[in-house]
Order: structure tokens, then C-alpha cells, then sequence
């Protein structure tokens, strides 16, 4: 079968004039042809040419049908700006330059002309042939090939080609043109050889055989006999004018290329095994320009063809009577397609022009060459506007079967392509169902893969391989310890935060006696500490010892199985260390009540200090605080917990070092079942006071900071609850009602305090209604960096400043201080002396125990004021004490000029004793008897200031012996006497006279006896109660002066009532009884007595 020729295609154009016609495409216009045969010669086609324009005046030329026939006429063409329409053989892609060749339309199915005006082509099959080949190379990501061609049997065909194929690779990086091999003549030996060398440089391997003969069966054979039909490889036969698989017969038949008879070349191969071969060859060609499946309206056109060749202008009968000439030409179509366009373009161009002049003018109708019309065949036939035919071709490849189907379609515009494939899986495309790689991963040599171990060395392989068994053993082992051991570490580390009831040792507090007991030495503490043992369990709380630690117990009425994640939860909240979250111990299970246990902080909670009015905060103070809490909650927000979820001021606690330490954080699974008290709510933001069973969130948290930054500032609980009217349940009503004025607390200030007006705004930020407006914790300590004004980092470092300061004027303050203290010291000193012995006094100073000591002699002085009661009553209480503070100061006077300690005054009575607490040997009688002669010496001069004229008078009793002396009481201590000899003495006041100093046997023998220098006068003897019967003694003086009496007139003795003090010898019945009682208790009737 021919593919031109004019015997089999020229009638083509009657059949497209009688559709133009039935169109009307160009009515009122006649066509006439005239016919020149070019025999494919270059020189012989410009020559037609050149006659068919100048001589023959044609309006339009279609053809040629050969490459360089069609350059020659298209290049004449264009200078006479004359159309020409190409089709048939013409394939090379320097027909598609449309700067070269502007007048010429191409309607063969190749080249895609680029910015190329006028030329249209009917035939420039390579360039599209390569592109459709640099598709299916993409497609497949084959990134390099290898081009195998001959010229032989046609030196124009594949030489095309070949030019096509390296304009392909140049244009496109994505695809490489790794070797390019030309055989001169096709041989077997020659096909071995070509097939040598590119085993060598790829896989994917396109061929272009330009004649007949049997080469592409030759070359599948040779495949076979070089060992390279493999699954390594794929062959693509990329061909113009192909059937691919079929081969055209003459008599118009077809049979398979691996029956082909053609040619002398001796394989050996049966034709199955070739076929076989043929499995692995895709092949990319037009069908020769035909549809795949051929419709009647095809079959009447190609009948036409051949039948209207008879007719004028052709004639052609005898020449045409041949059985060669009886199939129609396979490009036969095209030749119809090229006529009828050139009469839709020009229908298009004379609507714009109708002038005679534009039948020839190729500028003008390659202009209005755009368009798409149905062809022969029934496929549609579509130019662009460089004049370039949009080419279909097809991909044959072999099934299962060995039989030949179409597996896709590529229809090529220019240089894209519409890939449709007609496979369901692309494995079916391969011989071994698995796609040949571009570049065999050990390289084409196969040497690039690494050593095959195993195969080379297969014992140190196996020792290699038990070494990898005992390792991955080793491994498992590994991994199974390692899972063992963290479970044991959680079960260690869960023991950690589980502390078991009986590790704990609850405080006790003491009790009030044993806080006020202390010695006289000590005094209050200045402490602001709270302790431990002054906390006693509360509702909530309750306070223990655990490892020597004191801890706070948060009491939970519930009891909880916890799950794996919450075991995890209180790990890490075990494991958190940050300077302002307090420390959580752990949980105790095993109690009688769930209890949380949490590290104690010495100060109590930020509530606490605040409750506290007397505690003074400055500006630098109350930011510490609120810093503080911002960091422990910047923490928290950035731990595994989120959020607080109930952040109040009695969450935050102070350390001894004034540091916030948050508490309460974590326990999400415990609060969940927990009712808090209407009071924790007042620091509840509203979304959470509107959605109480809604989890907690950072937002709330940031509110909440805000209220308790209100309490710092104002010093007053949150919403100064005690200051208001309203209960809780009021105020968490107002703030869950919200509106545009929401309630919130106070922030007004002590004018005494200065606040930064930015951190104001801030707290109101904190606070404002909607979450999202709320600033974020790390927003807040920028703020509050920015606030720092280049102040010390902490509160501790501001108290250091402060001492420094302080310290410069410390020394001068201090030592004025001690002055006073030393002034002080002494002032008491005196008034303490006044009160006690030196002796005593000095020993409780010191904070030592004054024990009772016995002192075997001393003497005892009792004086008694005669008929004070009368005196008294003639007076005002206050002249009273004017009268004895007189009287006593004269005594005083005397007292100090001897050795003589004053026990104490009763009213109008004197108690003094000598020779205690100083022993001072035998001179205590010569002290008291000189000191009892001067205070009646002093009487003489003595004068009442309201009553100059009352005389005052003493009764005056001495006695000797021993006695016990000793301080008694813990409220005004007093320093006393007891023992027989106080009893007596005070019985010599009582037998007394006036002015008369009465003493006893004892104190009489030791003044004249002992010490002796005074003079003393019997009474005789007195019955005494208690005593009985006993000789007593006046004192009259000393030896060196003269008695008392002869130095005073004798005062008369007033009227007396019958009395203890009578010395009429009466015998009282409760003498003996008497006799033991003490001082106190002698005294209290002698003024009953009075």
C-alpha cells in the first residue's frame, strides 16, 4: 500500500470541492489544477514552483509531499506571499520555522510551529513524534534514553528525526539524551554491535528506522541473540507514517512485523520467540494518519479516491487500471484536508476583503487559518494560528497475549500533550509487570552495587548475622528490662507523692499556761512568724510533721480510686521547683480522710497579712507580692496543668523570707467533686460563676490575679467583704450578672502609698469581662518588668538596701539609745532596791531563784502610830497620805543612816529588820536601837501641816532572834519575814506604851551584854498573848547621850480599849494558836485591834 502517489490520492480534492460546494464555502468561484510532479527533488520543486506562480498563475499550492521538496517550495512561497499547503511525507521541523516560511500551512501530523505566521503544514510529524516520545519518557520518570537510528532505505526520514530528538533534549532538562547511535548499514552484526554499545549507556532505548525490509524485526532479533531482551530494558519505536505493529501488505492487507518476510537477515529465531521479544516494545506512531477504527464514511472516501480518477481534470483511466492502483493512498486524507481548509480560510478572508487580490494572499488567509472541522475519517482536524496541525498519535504496546492494543493517546499541541491512557494498571505495559528503571541501581556495568556479602563473605555473614540476632536478643532484653525498671521507677516515684498516714505526727498547740510561763528575765517576742504550735486544726486544715518537716494537711471529704494519668499528674506536680510555688508533698490515701499534703510557710497566706492592719506595706512591698504571684502563675500556665483553677489570696502563702509561695495548684480529679464555700467565689471569674461544672482556664486564672492584686493595694480583703453591706451571695451574684458596669472591687489607695497609674490599668485589664480581652500571664510580667523602674529584683534585696541604709546613722542611734537605757536601768535599779534587798534584787536581775534562807540572829522592829483612827478621821483622805508621806520620810532618812532593811509599811505601822539579808555579826541590835531612839527623837520637831496643833506619838517593840527570809508570790513580789521572833516583836509593839521603846530579854540582854553602850530599865514582867508571862525592858538611851525620857516631856497616855495590846494579865484562850501564825496575819488584828 502506498502512502502518496497521484494515481491513488490526486481525486482527493474533487471530493473536498464537492463538499466546499455543498458548504458554499466559495460561491461564484470555479477551481482549476494544474498538477506538477517534483519526484521529491529540491531543485526540481523550486523550479514547479517558481513556473506555477509566475506562468500559471495559481492562487495556491498544495504540497509538496517530500522534506526538501517542501523547504524549496515553502521558502519561494513565502517570498510571492503565496499559501501553500503542505501534507503527505513532509515531517522535518524546518518547515515549522514560521519566520523562515510565513506563507505555509502545515497539515501533516508533526511539527508545532512556534511565532511562525503564515505557512500552513499538513505534515511536520518528527517534532511532534519527539515531543509525544519526551511524554511518555516523563510519564514513565525516565530521565535519560538512548536514540538508536539508519538512514538506510531512506536517507531523510530518521535523519529528521534524529534533529528532533536532540532539540527534544535540549529544550527539556528533565529529560537527557545520554547517547545517540547511527547505524550505516542494518546488518545483524551491525544491530549487535549498536545494541553493545548502548547496553553500555541505558536502558530505555528509542529507535527510527527509515526503510522496509525487516529491520525492526531484525533489530527485536538481535535483542534476543545480544541476551538484552530483559526486563531491564524497553524498546521504543517512535515512527511517521507507521501501523507500529502491523506492516501494510500490497494487495492492502496487513500482517504482524514479526511475520515480516522482508529482507535476507539469518537469526535463528523462530517467529514466536521474536515475538516474544516484541513484549517489550512500546510503539509511538500516527497509524499512517488513519483512525484506529475505520468508519464507512471512511471507507466510501478512499473508494471515492480511486473511482473518481477517471474524471476531469485527471482522466487518468488507462494509467490507472493497475491492481497497484485500486488501494487508496494512505495520506490521501490529508490531501482533502489541506483543500477544504484553504476554502474555509479564504471564505473567512474575502468576508473581509472580497478583492480578487487576497485568493493569493498568504499573509491574509494564514491569518483566518485558526480552526477545527471534521476530517475523512470522522476524527476532528484542528489548525492553531501559526498554520500547525494539533497531531494525534497513538502508544501500541503487546497484552498478556501477545496481541497488539492501542494502550493510550497522545494528542500533541504544540509542546504539550493530553496523555489518555486505555489501561487500568500501567503494570500491564510490562513484560515482567514491573516498570525498567531509566538507570539500573548497580549502574549499566553492574559494578556500582555494593559487595554481595552473603554470597562473599558467608561465614563472617553468619557470624555477622548471630551477632545481630544476639543483639536484637540483647535489645529486646533491653527493652523489656527498661520497661520493667520505669514501671518500678513509677511505682518508686509514686510512693514519693503517696505518703502513708502513719509517717505523720500531728502538732500539738500549747496550751495557755505554757505560753505565759517565762522567767523574769525574758521578755515578749518581736517576731511577726506565725508558729506552728500556735496553729490548732481547723475545718479545712490540720498541721503535722513528717521527716522532721512541718507540713499543712488540706483536708478532702472524699475518697478516690486514681488512674494512671492522675498518678502521672501528681508525679510532676512532686517534681515542680520554683521559687514562688509552694512545695506539694504528696497525697495520704490511707487516713481516715483523703488529705493533700503541701510544705508549711511560716508567715500563713497572703489573706492573713492582709487581715492584719497593723502590718505596714510600701509601694515596693506590695509589687514584690504581686510579682511574685505572676511568676508562680507564668509557671504554672506553662506546666502540663494550663491553669489554677482556683487562684484566691489564701492560696498564696509567705515564707519566712516575705517570698509568695502559690498553693492549692493541680488536684483537677479531687476539685471536681468538691462544693467550694460561697466565700473562695468572690475571687471566680464570671464565665465560671455562669458555667459552674465547665473546666477552669488560664483566663480565669488572670482574673483572679486581678482580685487579689485589689487586696494588696487596698490592704482590705477581696471586695473589702467586711466593710460591706452586702453578704457573699449578693456580690457573686452582681459580678455573675455582669453588663457594661460590672462589679468589681475598690482600687482606691492610702494617700500614704503611691502607685504606679499603669499598674491600675493593668488590674482592670486583668479583670474585664470577656476572656479574650484578658491579657496573658507572660503579657502581665512584661508589663510589670516594665514597672520595675531599675529597683531590686526581690523583696529580700530591698530590705538589704533599706538596712544599708539605715545602717550609716545605726551606731549614733544606738549608743544614744543605750545612754537612756543606761539611765533607765538605773531609775529602776533604785525604785527595785527601794522595793528588795540589793542582795534579792540583784539574783532575780539575773533571773536566779531566791531561795528561803534562815538567818539564826537578827533584829525586829515594829512601830505603830498612837490613835492613828482619831487622828485620821479629823482628815481628808488625802491629808492622810500627806501626813504618813511626811512622817515616812523622815523615817526613811533615819533608816538609810543605818544598817537597817524596811520589810515593809502597814498604814500607820513600820516593820524594819537588821542583820538580813547582809549579816552584819552583833551590830544589828545597835542599828535598830539607834535608829528606834531617832525616830522619837524626831517627834519632837514633827508638826501636822493641817493640825499644827496634834502631836503624833509611837509605840515602839524590839526583840531579838531567829527568823526565815525568803520572796514570796509572782505578782508583786515581796521579800518576808517569818518565824517566832517576828510574832514577839510585834507583840512589844503592841504591850507597849507611848514613846516608850519596849524590848525583850533577849534584845535586852544583847544591848547591854553584848554590844552594850546602852542604858535599860526592867518593867517587870508582862503576860504576853501567845507568849505568856515575860520580863520585859525599856530602852532609854545609849551611854554616851541622855535617855529618851529626860530629853522629852512625858506625852499623857491616851484612853485605850480593851485590846491584845492590854497589858492587863489577861489570858487570851487562843494564845497557843497564835503563836505559829505569821506576819501577816499577827497584823491583821492589831488593826482589827485599832
Amino acid at each position: 500500500m502506498r502512502s502518496i502517489g497521484y494515481r491513488t490520492s490526486a481525486a482527493a480534492v474533487l471530493v473536498a470541492r464537492d463538499r466546499i460546494r455543498a458548504e458554499h464555502l466559495l460561491d461564484g468561484y470555479d477551481f482549476n489544477f494544474t498538477v506538477k510532479f517534483d519526484e521529491c527533488s529540491e531543485s526540481l520543486a523550486a523550479g514547479k514552483t517558481v513556473e506555477l506562480i509566475n506562468q500559471d498563475d495559481v492562487d495556491v499550492i498544495i504540497g509538496p509531499t517530500c522534506n526538501r521538496a517542501g523547504v524549496a517550495t515553502a521558502a519561494l512561497a513565502s517570498y510571492y506571499n503565496v499559501p501553500v499547503f503542505e501534507w503527505g511525507l513532509t515531517t522535518t521541523a524546518d518547515i515549522g520555522n514560521f519566520t523562515r516560511y510565513p506563507t505555509t500551512v502545515t497539515l501533516s501530523l508533526d511539527t508545532h510551529r512556534s511565532n511562525i505566521p503564515f505557512i500552513l503544514k499538513e505534515n511536520l510529524f518528527y517534532f511532534s513524534m519527539a515531543i509525544a516520545v519526551r511524554d511518555v519518557l516523563e510519564r514513565f520518570d525516565w530521565e535519560e534514553f538512548v536514540f538508536i537510528y539508519s538512514n538506510d532505505g531512506d536517507e531523510e526520514k530518521c535523519a529528521s528525526m534524529k534533529d528532533d530528538m536532540e532539540k527534544m533534549s535540549v529544550e527539556n532538562p528533565d529529560v537527557t539524551l545520554a547517547y545517540m547511535y547511527q547505524i550505516q548499514t542494518v546488518t545483524m552484526d551491525s544491530l549487535k554491535r549498536a545494541l553493545k554499545e548502548i547496553s553500555k549507556r541505558g536502558r530505555i532505548v528509542v529507535t527510527c528506522f527509515a526503510g522496509g525490509k525487516g529491520f525492526k524485526k531484525a533489530f527485536v532479533s538481535a535483542t534476543v541473540l545480544a541476551e538484552m531482551s530483559t526486563d531491564e530494558y524497553v524498546y521504543i519505536f517512535a515512527e511517521p507514517q507507521s501501523r507500529g505493529f502491523y506492516v501494510d501488505e500490497a494487495n492492502g492487507g496487513l500482517h504482524y512485523s514479526w511475520d515480516d518476510s522482508d529482507g535476507s537477515f539469518v537469526t535463528g529465531l523462530t517467529n514466536d520467540q521474536i515475538r516474544e521479544a516484541y513484549g517489550r516494545v512500546l510503539y509511538i506512531c500516527d497509524n499512517m494518519g488513519e483512525p484506529p477504527n475505520k468508519t464507512l464514511e471512511f471507507l466510501n472516501f478512499t473508494s471515492q479516491v480511486i473511482s473518481r480518477m477517471a474524471e476531469q481534470p485527471f482522466n487518468c483511466v488507462a494509467d490507472c487500471a493497475n491492481a497497484t492502483y485500486k488501494i487508496s493512498a494512505t495520506y490521501a486524507g490529508q490531501l482533502f484536508d489541506a483543500f477544504y481548509s484553504y476554502a474555509v480560510a479564504l471564505n473567512k478572508s474575502l468576508a473581509m476583503d472580497p478583492s480578487t487580490s487576497n485568493l493569493k494572499n498568504g499573509s491574509l488567509i494564514l491569518g483566518n487559518i485558526a480552526m477545527t472541522f471534521k476530517g475523512v475519517g470522522g476524527s476532528s482536524v484542528t489548525l492553531d494560528s501559526t498554520g500547525s496541525r494539533i497531531v494525534q498519535v497513538y502508544m501500541f504496546a503487546m497484552n498478556s497475549s501477545l496481541l497488539p492494543y492501542i494502550a493510550a493517546s497522545l494528542l500533541v499541541n504544540g509542546s504539550t500533550v493530553e496523555y489518555t491512557p486505555f489501561y487500568s494498571s500501567e503494570s500491564v505495559l510490562w513484560k515482567g509487570g514491573v516498570k525498567p528503571l531509566s538507570r539500573p541501581i548497580c549502574g549499566f556495568s553492574g559494578t556500582e552495587c555494593p559487595a554481595d556479602f552473603v554470597r562473599d563473605y558467608l561465614i563472617y555473614t553468619i557470624i555477622a548475622a548471630l551477632i545481630v540476632i544476639a543483639a536484637l536478643l540483647a535489645g529486646c532484653a533491653g527493652l523489656l528490662y527498661t520497661i520493667h525498671m520505669k514501671k518500678k521507677e513509677m511505682e518508686r516515684q509514686d510512693l514519693l507523692w503517696q505518703v502513708s498516714f502513719h509517717e505523720l505526727q500531728q502538732v500539738q498547740a500549747k496550751s495557755k499556761a505554757e505560753a505565759s510561763m517565762h522567767s523574769f528575765a525574758s521578755g515578749p517576742s518581736t517576731s511577726t512568724k506565725i508558729t506552728v504550735e500556735s496553729r490548732s486544726e481547723t475545718t479545712n486544715f490540720i498541721f503535722y510533721y513528717h521527716k522532721q518537716e512541718i507540713i499543712v494537711a488540706m483536708k478532702h471529704d472524699l475518697i478516690l480510686l486514681f488512674d494512671a494519668n492522675q498518678k502521672a499528674e501528681f508525679r510532676q506536680m512532686r517534681n515542680f521547683d520554683n521559687d514562688n510555688l509552694n512545695k506539694f508533698i504528696g497525697l495520704c490515701l490511707d487516713g481516715p480522710q483523703l488529705l493533700s499534703l503541701w510544705r508549711f510557710c511560716s508567715r500563713g497566706s497572703l489573706s492573713d497579712v492582709i487581715s492584719k492592719s497593723s502590718m505596714q506595706m510600701d509601694s515596693f512591698f506590695m509589687f514584690s507580692l504581686i510579682r511574685d504571684i505572676s511568676n508562680g502563675l507564668s509557671f504554672i500556665h506553662n506546666s502540663f496543668l494550663k491553669y489554677h483553677g482556683h487562684l484566691t489570696s489564701r492560696c498564696c502563702l509567705i515564707d519566712d523570707r516575705w517570698q509568695i509561695k502559690i498553693s492549692g495548684y493541680g488536684l483537677k480529679s479531687v476539685r471536681t467533686f468538691e462544693n467550694p464555700k460561697k466565700e473562695d467565689l468572690l475571687w471566680t471569674s464570671p464565665e465560671h460563676l455562669r458555667n459552674e461544672s465547665g473546666e477552669r482556664t488560664s483566663e480565669g486564672d488572670i482574673y483572679s490575679f486581678g482580685i487579689i492584686c485589689s487586696e494588696i493595694l487596698t490592704r482590705t480583703s477581696a471586695f473589702d467583704l467586711e466593710n460591706r453591706k452586702e453578704k457573699p451571695d449578693v456580690i457573686i451574684y452582681q459580678v455573675k450578672k455582669g453588663g457594661h458596669n460590672p462589679m468589681r472591687p475598690s482600687l482606691e489607695t492610702g494617700e500614704t502609698v503611691e502607685i504606679n497609674p499603669a499598674l491600675l490599668h493593668l488590674i482592670r485589664d486583668c479583670w474585664t469581662e470577656r476572656p479574650s480581652e484578658r491579657p496573658t500571664i507572660e503579657q502581665v510580667r512584661s508589663h510589670l518588668n516594665g514597672m520595675r523602674d531599675g529597683r531590686k529584683s526581690n523583696l529580700m534585696d530591698h530590705v538589704f538596701n533599706m538596712l544599708e541604709t539605715y545602717a550609716s546613722t545605726l551606731e549614733e542611734e544606738v549608743s544614744d539609745r543605750t545612754k537612756e537605757l543606761v539611765e533607765e536601768k538605773k531609775k529602776s535599779d533604785v525604785l527595785l532596791y527601794r522595793m528588795l534587798p540589793k542582795m534579792v534584787a540583784d539574783k532575780l536581775k539575773l533571773g536566779q531563784a531566791v531561795e528561803p534562807e534562815t538567818f539564826e540572829q537578827v533584829t525586829i522592829f515594829f512601830s505603830d502610830v498612837v490613835q492613828f483612827t482619831t487622828l485620821a478621821g479629823k482628815c481628808t483622805p488625802l491629808q492622810v497620805v500627806t501626813l504618813l508621806n511626811d512622817l515616812y520620810t523622815i523615817f526613811d532618812g533615819i533608816i538609810e543612816q543605818n544598817d537597817v532593811y524596811k520589810v515593809e509599811t502597814i498604814g500607820d505601822g513600820y516593820l524594819c529588820v537588821s542583820g538580813l539579808p547582809h549579816r552584819n555579826g552583833n551590830e544589828h541590835i545597835r542599828h535598830i536601837a539607834r535608829m528606834a531612839l531617832g525616830f522619837l527623837s524626831s517627834l519632837q520637831f514633827f508638826r501636822v501641816q493641817h493640825l499644827p496643833a496634834e502631836r503624833i506619838n509611837l509605840r515602839i517593840g524590839i526583840n531579838c532572834g531567829s527568823v526565815v527570809a525568803g520572796v514570796v508570790g509572782l505578782t508583786m513580789p515581796r521579800y518576808c519575814l517569818f518565824g517566832d521572833a517576828v510574832n514577839t516583836a510585834s507583840r512589844m509593839e503592841s504591850n507597849g506604851k507611848p514613846g516608850q521603846i519596849h524590848v525583850t530579854a533577849d534584845a535586852n540582854r544583847m544591848l547591854t551584854e553584848v554590844v552594850g553602850g546602852f542604858r535599860t530599865e526592867s518593867r517587870g514582867e508582862v503576860i504576853i498573848k501567845g507568849k505568856g508571862v515575860m520580863e520585859t525592858f525599856w530602852l532609854l538611851g545609849e551611854e554616851s547621850g541622855l535617855s529618851v525620857s529626860a530629853q522629852r516631856k512625858k506625852i499623857p497616855e491616851p484612853p485605850r480599849r480593851q485590846s491584845v495590846r492590854s497589858i492587863s494579865p489577861i489570858i487570851e484562850k487562843n494564845a497557843e494558836e497564835e503563836m505559829a501564825k505569821g506576819l501577816y496575819s499577827e497584823y491583821k488584828d492589831i488593826n482589827n485591834g485599832n
